[in-house]
C-alpha cells in the first residue's frame, strides 16, 4: 500500500521526503508524492489575471515536485502528481480515498524550532479528518543513505486504546524489521498547586504511576512476545519531569527512530484527533512522529 506525500506548493523542504523515503524503504512501498494547489475557477469566470495567476501556481508546484525528484534521486519508487482541491487538507484526504493510499506523509510547520514538530491550520485539520495514520517529519529531519526505521516507539498512557496501539505498533516493527520500545511520559511541577498535600505528594503520584505504568507494561510485551512474528523487544523507558519538554527529552532517542502516538478516544472514531497531552509529545519529539486514528468499534 502507498505513501502519500503531502508537499507544501510554495517551499522546497526536504525534511518531509527524508521521512517518506525511510518509511518507503523499510515497509518496501511505493511514493505518490503531491502538491495541492487551488482549483481551477471555470473559463467563464476566469479573468486574464486569474489565468496567469494559475499559470504561476502550476508552474511553482511544478517545480516543487522537481525538486522532490531530485531530493529522492531514485532511490524509492515515486509517482509525482499535481492535484487541485479547495484546499491542501481536502486535496490530500482525496487523494488518499482515491488511491487507497496507507499513510499520509507530511512535514512540520516553519513555525517549529529547528528538530522539533509543529502542526500549521492545514495540517492541524488534516489530524482531525484522516482515516488513515499521519506521519510527521520534524524540522530539518535528515537521514542518511539508505536508511531505514530501526526501532519504533510506541507511546503508552495506560488505556485500553493505548493497549491496542503498543499491539499494532508491535506488528509493524516486526513487518520492518524494527525493534519496538515502549514509552510513556508526564509532568510534575516544581511547584504544586495542591493544597494541602504539596510538592512531595504529587511526585508520590507520579511514582505509584509509573509503577503501575511498569507492571501494565509488562503484561502487554508478554502479549508482543506471542505474537506470531514478535518484533525484538527493546524495552520500557519513562520520561518524567518538571516540563513536557524535559519529560521527552529525558528519554533516549535514535536517528532512525519513529514515534507512534495514538488518537484521543475524546476524537471521533476511525479518525486522527490529537489530545492535549498528545499534542506535547508531539511537539516536543525529536524523532518523527506517527499518528494513528482510533479504531471503529
Amino acid at each position: 500500500m502507498s505513501l502519500l506525500v503531502g508537499l507544501n506548493p510554495a517551499s522546497r523542504s526536504a525534511s518531509v521526503l527524508h521521512l517518506a523515503a525511510m518509511l518507503a524503504r523499510s515497509a518496501d512501498t511505493d511514493l505518490i508524492v503531491t502538491t495541492v494547489i487551488p482549483e481551477t475557477w471555470p473559463r467563464a469566470a476566469a479573468a486574464r489575471d486569474d489565468a496567469e495567476w494559475q499559470a504561476y501556481t502550476h508552474e511553482t508546484a511544478n517545480a516543487v515536485l522537481d525538486h522532490a525528484a531530485a531530493v529522492l534521486g531514485g532511490s524509492v519508487r515515486a509517482e509525482f502528481v499535481l492535484h487541485e482541491a479547495a484546499s491542501a487538507r481536502r486535496g490530500l484526504l482525496e487523494l488518499a480515498e482515491l488511491r487507497d493510499v496507507g499513510m499520509i506523509v507530511i512535514g512540520s510547520s516553519s513555525a517549529a524550532p529547528l528538530g522539533r514538530i509543529a502542526l500549521g491550520s492545514e495540517s492541524d485539520a488534516l489530524l482531525h479528518a484522516s482515516p488513515v495514520p499521519v506521519a510527521i517529519a520534524p524540522r530539518g529531519f535528515r537521514t542518511k543513505g539508505d536508511a531505514r526505521v530501526g526501532r519504533v516507539t510506541a507511546a503508552y498512557r495506560g488505556t485500553d486504546s493505548s493497549s491496542t496501539l503498543v499491539l499494532d505498533a508491535a506488528t509493524v516493527a516486526a513487518a520492518v524489521g524494527a525493534s519496538l520500545r515502549i514509552a510513556s511520559f508526564a509532568v510534575v511541577p516544581r511547584t504544586s498547586g495542591t493544597a494541602g498535600a504539596g510538592l512531595d505528594a504529587e511526585r508520590g503520584i507520579a511514582e505509584k504511576w509509573a509503577e503501575d505504568i511498569q507492571a501494565d507494561v509488562a503484561r502487554l510485551l508478554s502479549e508482543v512476545s506471542t505474537l506470531a512474528d514478535p518484533p525484538e523487544l527493546a524495552g520500557t523507558v519513562i520520561g518524567l519531569a518538571d516540563t513536557w519538554e524535559a519529560a521527552v527529552d529525558d528519554v533516549e532517542w535514535d536517528p532512525d527512530e519513529v514515534l507512534v502516538v495514538g488518537s484521543s478516544s475524546l476524537g471521533p472514531l476511525a479518525r486522527v484527533f490529537l489530545g492535549s497531552n498528545a499534542t506535547k509529545v508531539v511537539r516536543h519529539s525529536p524523532v518523527p512522529v506517527v499518528v494513528v486514528p482510533r479504531r471503529a468499534l
